[in-house]
């Protein structure tokens, strides 16, 4: 696969994260999609197949009223890409953590994506 096709396909589900369209997000993810979430280094959340990966979306809508990923910098190799990401998200309900509806998140980090028959097969996202 390209550079240049894995490069547009990571965009668009990006855009689609962005403007949190969860049908628009998968319909770049295989079937047998893998997220994992990793926080200080470990796994804090993990899904398998696509189905469960819709419902962790979903989920993971609700608590933003809005949510920007952008890329600062992208690496391919292979089948893989790294993605350097800056993060930004206000929440629309308070969190068990303290955090409170309204306030806002920033974060830096960095999403590794694997692409098999043109489609997502591996999300992990590092921060």
């Amino acid at each position: 696969m390209s550079s240049d096709l894995t490069k547009e396909i990571i965009n668009k589900y990006i855009e689609a994260y962005n403007a949190f369209d969860t049908e628009g997000m998968a319909r770049f993810l295989h079937k047998d999609i893998v997220f994992r979430n990793f926080s200080n280094g470990e796994v804090n959340t993990e899904t398998n197949g696509i189905e469960e990966f819709r419902e962790l979306s979903e989920k993971s809508a609700q608590m933003f009223s809005s949510r920007c990923q952008t890329i600062t910098s992208y690496i391919a190799i292979d089948d893989k890409a790294e993605v350097q990401i800056d993060y930004e998200g206000v929440l629309a309900a308070d969190l068990p953590n303290g955090m409170k509806a309204g306030d806002k998140i920033r974060l830096q980090g960095k999403s590794v994506f694997q692409i098999k028959d043109d489609k997502l097969v591996l999300i992990e996202d590092y921060s």
